[in-house]
């Protein structure tokens, strides 16, 4: 296994064979690495004629709406204006209807 730092970026590279079925194996050293178990899952890209594997997990479909690209970007753009301060954190319920009060009472005046 050869080891390669390009601009901080560790570089491990081993040749493996394809096999039937379009099998290969992960060379156990890379798998201990990532800590990859037997079962883990994991997400098979094609980049530039490349193939890469990403350590991934399965998520309940009741709950892949929150992992979407469209809402992770509104995420990052509600957590962007927070630290703008352009909105406020979220608050509990008794502390919303306190703020409420406060400008119903200051719009009275």
């Amino acid at each position: 296994m050869a080891i390669k730092t390009d601009l901080g970026v560790m570089t491990v590279r081993e040749t493996i064979r394809f096999k039937k079925k379009s099998q290969v194996t992960i060379p156990k050293a890379m798998a201990d690495e990532l800590g990859l178990q037997e079962d883990d899952l994991l997400e098979a890209r094609l980049e530039d004629g490349k193939i890469v594997l990403i350590p991934t997990v399965a998520i309940p479909k009741d709950q892949a709406w929150y992992w979407s690209e469209e809402w992770q970007a509104e995420e990052r753009e509600v957590n962007e204006q927070m630290a703008r301060d352009e909105i406020t954190k979220p608050m509990r319920a008794d502390e919303a209807l306190s703020v409420l009060d406060r400008l119903m009472k200051h719009n009275e005046q």
